[in-house]
């Protein structure tokens, strides 16, 4: 069932839900349904737990992240970010079951104040079931190994949040990508942040915390190794899996383009948030981002011909298209609106 397309029986039964919890007897219910009473107990509970979790923590998360798609609808967000959202709203529910022992007289509001702490406790007891760090935080001596760089010290704290998730990053160890926009933001320099250029600083900030390497064992080592291999392994005859094959100069350019854009809203955001010209902006990310020669320039790049920036940036200069494009830029970076100012 797509979310947010809740049926009027669904309706009817996430109502009842809430007489239930108002009588002190939900968690009683859940307890004792048989397997088809449980599963629709299930369904009509996720029904009131799921937009609690996007609005009070999954969109506020993915702002703070940069993502300001996935932060517009569930139905607009990435993989990863999905299977954060859905752990979240799992560990809500699992929250509402176990506790809801006496009378709840709203059960939307109480949802709304426990959500946070099911989320969070949810969390830790993950990263802690794996040897991870529940709450990651860079000792001393690592932050003076990296020379108090806040960008180095802030990767090597996204390397030790990514080593107790789950989630893989494709044909990847590292989320380079994600991290790239954020590498833009922190150090300023979103003209030059690529993949390659994280890459070679996640290898510097390893070799950094191999300095310890008891320390290293215990806080990478071993929370990296329940990560499933994304891209390699063994056949049942024992031969090579291959690695993935590359999605050539396209697949490439597909992956450079998603990287600019998510460097793009993060840029843009930040700049409406100073007060200047939502026009002038758009017109100075996207011609920069997307048409100079710097590595986030890949409709540059070949097969897109020669003309790409001269085309793109007549563009910019003829309304009404760039009056569309500043709109939807804005609506997915800032969606209270837009007004020239100039």
């Amino acid at each position: 069932m797509p979310l947010g397309d809740v049926s009027t029986a669904g309706n009817a039964a996430a109502q009842r839900l809430r007489e239930l919890a108002s009588r002190g007897e939900l968690s009683a219910a859940f307890a004792g349904a048989d397997t088809e009473s449980r599963r629709c107990l299930d369904r009509a509970l996720y029904t009131i737990v799921w937009p609690i979790v996007f609005e009070r923590i999954t969109r506020t998360a993915e702002k703070r992240r940069g993502h300001h798609l996935c932060a517009r609808a569930v139905d607009r967000m990435g993989p990863d970010c999905l299977d954060r959202f859905h752990d979240d709203v799992a560990a809500v529910i699992q929250a509402v079951v176990q506790r809801t022992t006496t009378r709840v007289e709203d059960l939307d509001a109480w949802i709304t104040a426990v959500a946070r702490f099911a989320v969070v406790d949810a969390y830790r007891k993950r990263r802690g079931a794996i040897g991870a760090q529940q709450r990651p935080r860079l000792p001393r001596w690592l932050i003076g190994q990296l020379g108090e760089d806040p960008w180095q010290t802030a990767l090597a704290l996204r390397i030790l949040e990514w080593v107790g998730v789950p989630a893989t990053a494709g044909h990847q160890l590292w989320p380079l990508d994600s991290w790239t926009a954020i590498r833009a933001q922190v150090t300023g320099d979103w003209i030059r942040s690529s993949p390659e250029v994280v890459a070679r600083e996640v290898d510097r900030v390893l070799t950094a915390m191999r300095i310890r390497p008891r320390w290293y064992a215990d806080n990478v080592e071993r929370p990296l190794g329940h990560k499933q291999a994304p891209t390699a392994g063994r056949s049942g005859q024992g031969a090579d899996v291959p690695l993935l094959e590359s999605a050539g100069q396209d697949g490439r350019t597909d992956s450079a383009l998603l990287t600019a854009a998510d460097v793009a809203s993060s840029v843009i955001a930040e700049r409406l948030g100073r007060g200047e010209d939502p026009y002038e902006v758009v017109k100075d990310v996207v011609l920069r981002l997307f048409c100079d020669t710097g590595p986030l320039s890949p409709i540059a790049a070949a097969p897109h011909a020669t003309s790409a920036d001269a085309w793109l940036e007549e563009q910019l200069v003829t309304p009404p298209l760039f009056d569309r494009v500043v709109a939807e830029v804005v609506a997915v970076v800032r969606p209270d609106g837009v007004r020239r100012t100039g």
